[in-house]
């Protein structure tokens, strides 16, 4: 299991490719967020998958000696996103209104 954690999370950087397509994913729920609020929708989960691309973003901009950095931001993303199915599964008039 170790091999897995290390492979995923500590891997190196991807580089501009991978981050463009994460902080663009991170602009599209963005849009999609405030395209709902505008029609009366609540939408919040779009922040928390917002904020998750972005971090990965960063996460995949650093350069390629940061590994624990860019660690420290893919786990923060995927906290984030278990945060969501958590919520989604437990307690779920609270994200989808």
């Amino acid at each position: 299991m170790p091999s897995i954690i290390e492979k995923l999370v500590l891997s190196e950087p991807a580089g501009r490719p991978s981050s463009w397509v994460q902080f663009i994913a991170s602009l599209a729920f963005l849009g999609i967020y405030a395209w709902s609020v505008s029609n009366g929708g609540s939408g919040s989960w779009l922040l928390v998958m917002a904020g998750a691309a972005a971090l990965s973003g960063i996460a995949e901009s650093l350069p390629k000696e940061r590994r624990r950095v860019a660690g420290v931001f893919r786990l923060t993303a995927i906290a984030a996103l278990l945060y969501l199915i958590a919520a989604i599964s437990f307690v779920p008039e609270s994200v989808f209104g």
